[in-house]
Formats: structure tokens, C-alpha cells, sequence
């Protein structure tokens, strides 16, 4: 087995341009470490956020964190997986993954089985958009039975994932999204949808939560829907979070935000919901890793329904 591999590599953020796909060496796994064969990567967001502006990550850089693939190597000690599994997860966030690459290398608790009736393309789709939605809802807002949740974004990759997810709570789902899109967020469980181009959400009332996956202008009127003690919860910038508190303290409401972590737990619970038909995941678009820089460019329109996969390897 070669000890190299193809990755796409950043050596100075900014546009699309400056990702190339190179050879480099393969990762080596510390003690505690699967090595996972990457058949395909989910595209999202903070791919080309990271891209763009850095944050708090350092070049050379390798992007991405959703990945499905076959597990290649175990290290001593480890029971969960053995080689020849098929597994997907959102390894290592907040640190670099590498998820833009032929092989991951990263802790067995942060995979979990791939769904045994979705593909690697479907299945590296979901992770970080599944934990991202679950975390949303259950730990910063704990959904309940009845509760009216306004999802933002609601065909987006994270966004279709969170409206199921919520209806799974038992919330009744309002999601905005154009008109052309509203037959898929009814097929996937929206109560309401609204169209934002011909009716202001705004003048929505009584919602208990709203997930905010786009925020600018949307963040004062998406709290101004929310009943009294209601809760905002934005995702695109968690330094966000003070300005956000003291709109929502004007305003009498409650305002999150969720930086989604690995949980092996939640992605066997996504697994489940997968296996049973109650949780459905949509793919846009797919790319082979070469074309990496159209999929960013594609994906920062912000015109995407579902999500933008690469596809990294078919073996």
C-alpha cells in the first residue's frame, strides 16, 4: 500500500482558485486513530468560510469534514470497527479533518456505520449537517411535542435535515425556501412553507424557536417572530454570540448559537432514523474531486437544494 495520496491543499486562503489537488503523504494515526479509505466528501459552508477567511486555522490546509469510506486500518485495542467496515462522520471539528483527500485518519467514536441503504455519496452527506441540526435542536433548543420551530434555509444541506429532523421531535415545521421548493419541504414534513421572496416571514408569530442558517438582516427579524422567552439560534458565526444576546435581551427572547462537534452517538440515532425512511437525505450535485473549486462555486451561490458531494475514490 502506498504511503501517498491525492488531497486538495490550500497554501493561502481565498477564492476558489486556490485549491489544487496535489500528492501528498498519507496520514499518519496517532494510538487512538482508524485510518478511513474516503469514497466520497460532503461540501458545506464552512468549507468555503475556512476557505475564505481562515479563522482560526493555519496553511497548509486541507478542507472538509463530512466523510463516508472503508476503514483500513485499527489500532490495538479498538472494538467498534474493523477493516473493511463502511463508516461516515464529521472527524476532528474544531481542528482540521482533511476530509478533502483519499484517506481521514481520526478516532473511531467520531464514525459510526454508514446506513446500510444509502451510498457513500448520500451517506458523507449527512454528517455534519445531521449533528448540526440535532445539536441545534435538542441541546440548545430542547424541541418538544408541539413546539413551532421556523427553519431558515429549510432546502438547504443543513436545513432539509433540520426540518425532519424537528418533525421527528414532534415540532410543527415552518421553513422559508422559494416557491419552487416548497413541494420537496412538504414531502419532507413542513407544516408551513413559506416563500421569502413574496411574503415576509417576519410576519410570523408565537414561534418557540427559530434556526437561523443564514443570518445578516435575517437575525433581528427572525427574533422579532419568536413568543416571549422564545429562542434564536444562529449557526454561520459563533462570534456572533453578544451582539445577539443583547438584541435578543431588547427584544425579550433568548439567543444560541451551536459550533457542532463530533458525536457517534447521534450519527447511530441519524442511522436509525436513515434505515426506518423517517430521515432523507438530498444530493444535489457530485464532483470528483479535481473539480473541487466548481463545487465551492456552486455551493457559495446559495442556490443549492440539499447538498454538494465530491467524489473521491470508487474502489
Amino acid at each position: 500500500m502506498t504511503n501517498e495520496m491525492r488531497a486538495v491543499m490550500v497554501e493561502a486562503f481565498g477564492g476558489p482558485e486556490v485549491m489544487e489537488v496535489r500528492t501528498v503523504a498519507r496520514p499518519e494515526p496517532a494510538r487512538d486513530e482508524i485510518v478511513v479509505e474516503v469514497r466520497a466528501a460532503g461540501v458545506n459552508p464552512f468549507d468555503w468560510n475556512v476557505r475564505r477567511n481562515g479563522y482560526w486555522f493555519t496553511t497548509p490546509w486541507v478542507p472538509g469534514w463530512d466523510v463516508s469510506g472503508v476503514v483500513v486500518d485499527v489500532p490495538a485495542g479498538e472494538n467498534r470497527f474493523r477493516v473493511g467496515d463502511e463508516v461516515f462522520g464529521m472527524p476532528h471539528l474544531p481542528r482540521q479533518a482533511g476530509a478533502y483527500a483519499e484517506y481521514v485518519a481520526a478516532p473511531a467514536r467520531h464514525f459510526a456505520r454508514k446506513p446500510a441503504n444509502l451510498d457513500h455519496v448520500h451517506a458523507a452527506a449527512l454528517p455534519l449537517g445531521a449533528l448540526t441540526a440535532w445539536q441545534a435542536l435538542t441541546e440548545a433548543a430542547d424541541v418538544k411535542p408541539g413546539d413551532r420551530v421556523l427553519v431558515h434555509a429549510a432546502a438547504g444541506g443543513v436545513g432539509h435535515l433540520a426540518v425532519q429532523l424537528a418533525k421527528s421531535l414532534g415540532a410543527w415545521v415552518i421553513g422559508t425556501a422559494s416557491a419552487g421548493k416548497h413541494d420537496l419541504l412538504r414531502e419532507l414534513g413542513v407544516d408551513e412553507p413559506v416563500d421569502y421572496t413574496t411574503r415576509d416571514f417576519g410576519e410570523l408569530r408565537d414561534v418557540d424557536v427559530v434556526l437561523d442558517l443564514i443570518g445578516g438582516d435575517y437575525e433581528r427579524r427572525s427574533m422579532g417572530v419568536l413568543k416571549p422567552g422564545g429562542l434564536y439560534i444562529g449557526l454561520p458565526d459563533p462570534t456572533r454570540l453578544p451582539a445577539l444576546r443583547v438584541m435578543a435581551d431588547e427584544l425579550g427572547v433568548r439567543a444560541a448559537v451551536v459550533s457542532v462537534v463530533p458525536d457517534h452517538a447521534v450519527l447511530e440515532h441519524v442511522v436509525g432514523l436513515v434505515e426506518r425512511g423517517e430521515l432523507r437525505v438530498v444530493v444535489a450535485e457530485t464532483f470528483p474531486l479535481e473539480d473541487v473549486a466548481k463545487a465551492h462555486e456552486v455551493g457559495e451561490a446559495n442556490r443549492t437544494t440539499g447538498k454538494l458531494v465530491l467524489t473521491v475514490s470508487d474502489r
